[in-house]
């Protein structure tokens, strides 16, 4: 038996945690996409020899349980007797890989000698794997229409390049050198949580290693655990809507959670959501597991980097055939109804915790892509940004205005000079949309505007999935406005929309519009002063102030009529 002591195995953690940041550095800096390198649309992490994820680093936050789960499969599929050495693996089968098919996985095994000590696993998106529309699907009837699938396929083998499939990626996609010099960047990476590891190692012999990283794993569960055990108790049900499928424009798509906390478990149930859709909006279960799993553990062990541990008093349903749980051949491509169920799991616990949960963010990623060929250099180009939400506010104050989404805490927006320089797109405004927060005591952040003008032939991808519902209040507060995308404003050809494929000519514009959050709490018991300084700062408008919130601001001087204020919030 080792004797272990705290420090050692403290040491061995962070030095965990330093190693999947340095892979995340080694991703960004010899990715070739924005993408990547800007947005951070990429989960990573270290784990053991039972795909328990040991350490990440900060990205895409729903990806931490879907690579759990992509490994898991992986391992199951080859079996570890055709595990070796040197091996680089891609997986993009949606039903393991748990999300798209251009977020493909890549997982390495990690050995010490002839002992599998864990694995490294890498899922970023990739531009192109030849599915039907270039740049995103959005009405892909099954799976057969949504590119290449690589079933736990070597791209390396024991250390050697297998140049089959290089060629095929190469010959079955519009962008092959940006492809493949991502897809290097990923294995880069990987390559460099091998080597950290098994320094690590060398460093402190096999058996501490082994045995610290279980003390690891067994300490991120006692500290879920016993925050589960302080929660409040109770089942508690909540839905949303998804403004379509992709194919049927007129349907709403029903996503539903029932949680239920007990003393030493959470179970999220996703029963009673719609059944498979037609369009590509499914979510494989791992997408699910990652799901709840991030709502799970900024309620639980929000201070604490993730680690398998944490997540072993959570408990996830969704019965197969359903939105949530998709099987194939259903179409996947569109992940949006992933996004919105954070929410609709965050709704469901407001009913029991309202003092520890916010309301309604904006409710999306509101991403805007564009696709077409640069007359700067006749080559295909494909950019995207998503844009930032306002945040709910809740019990201890206002949300944050124009933030990156839940599910994307380790994510940021393409800044406007990267967007300019590397695509025919000129920003002709951005800035933070006025009373799109929604009134309460703790006002709903903001959410922002962004207009684009396209200076060349384009297909504009728009990404938005919640245009028909707006994001909910709590307590008393009131709803923000909703996400919303607008082509061609201002012209007899404006339409207001949400996901949509359009073709824009030289000089049209269109303006990508994000949610604000949800009030938290009756807006009449705002703090006027606090009224008042929103209404300086182009927060709120002066018709909103005296609405929304019964308080009076002077329109010439700025400052509040306070005799006026007290008539109007004493109803007289």
């Amino acid at each position: 038996m080792v004797a272990l002591d705290s420090i050692t195995v403290e040491v061995i953690r962070n030095y965990l945690l330093s190693a999947a940041r340095e892979m995340a550095r080694n991703l960004m800096r010899t990715s070739y996409s924005t993408i990547v390198y800007e947005i951070r649309d990429f989960g990573l992490g270290l784990y053991d020899r039972h795909c328990r994820l040991l350490a990440e680093a900060p990205g895409l936050a729903i990806f931490t349980r879907a690579n759990d789960y992509a490994l898991q499969k992986m391992v199951e599929f080859l079996g570890e007797d055709h595990i070796h050495p040197g091996d680089v693996i891609l997986l993009n089968y949606p039903f393991w890989s748990s999300t798209h098919t251009l977020d493909v996985t890549a997982a390495s095994p990690i050995f010490c000698g002839d002992h599998l000590v864990g694995f490294t696993a890498v899922k970023q998106h990739w531009l192109d794997l030849k599915q039907k529309d270039a740049g995103y699907c959005l009405d892909s009837v099954d799976m057969y229409q949504e590119g290449l699938f690589f079933p736990c396929s070597k791209i390396y083998k024991q250390g050697v390049l297998n140049k089959d499939i290089e060629d095929i990626i190469r010959f079955n996609c519009r962008m092959p050198d940006r492809v493949l010099g991502d897809m290097n960047a990923q294995i880069s990476s990987c390559r460099t949580g091998e080597r950290r590891v098994k320094e690590l190692v060398e460093k402190f012999g096999l058996d501490t290693y082994e045995h610290s990283v279980a003390e690891i794993l067994a300490h991120g569960e006692r500290l879920a655990r016993a925050r589960v055990a302080a929660l409040p108790k109770g089942t508690w049900s909540a839905e949303d809507w998804v403004d379509d499928d992709g194919i049927d424009k007129d349907t709403m798509v029903k996503i539903k959670a029932t949680v239920t906390i007990t003393d030493t478990e959470m179970v999220v149930d996703f029963t009673g959501s719609s059944p498979v859709t037609r369009g590509p909006i499914n979510i494989p279960f791992g997408c699910t597991l990652g799901v709840a799993g991030l709502v799970f553990k900024a309620i639980t062990t929000p201070e604490t980097p993730a680690n398998e541990g944490n997540f072993r008093p959570l408990r996830v349903e969704a019965p197969p055939g359903t939105l949530m749980h998709a099987v194939p051949p259903a179409a996947t491509f569109t992940l949006w109804p992933a996004l919105l169920a954070t929410e609709v799991v965050t709704k469901a616990l407001a009913q029991g915790m309202p003092h520890i949960v916010p309301a309604c963010s904006g409710g999306d990623v509101c991403s805007m892509m564009g696709v077409g060929i640069n007359p700067r250099n006749n080559r295909m180009w494909i950019e995207a940004t998503n844009e930032g939400v306002g945040f709910g506010g809740y019990a201890s104050g206002d949300g944050e205005n124009g933030i990156m989404h839940v599910t994307e805490p380790g994510c940021r927006n393409n800044p406007i000079e990267v967007l300019e320089t590397k695509a025919p797109l000129g920003i002709e405004s951005y800035g933070l949309r006025q009373d799109s927060g929604g009134p309460g005591k703790h006002r709903g952040g903001l959410g922002i505007t962004r207009v684009y003008r396209f200076l060349a032939p384009t297909s504009a991808v728009t990404l938005v999935k919640k245009t028909k519902t707006k994001p909910w209040g709590m307590t008393g507060g009131r709803e923000g406005e909703n996400c919303h995308v607008i082509l061609r404003p201002g012209t007899d050809q404006e339409q207001i929309t949400g996901m949509v494929y359009e073709s824009m000519v030289p000089g049209e514009v269109l303006a990508n519009c994000s949610g604000g959050g949800g009030g938290w709490g009756n807006p009449f018991e705002r703090d006027p002063q606090q009224v008042l300084d929103d209404v300086r700062n182009g927060y709120v408008s002066l018709v909103s102030a005296e609405r929304d919130y019964r308080v009076v601001v002077n329109p010439e001087t700025m400052t509040l009529d306070t005799a006026a204020t007290a008539v109007l919030r004493s109803g007289k």
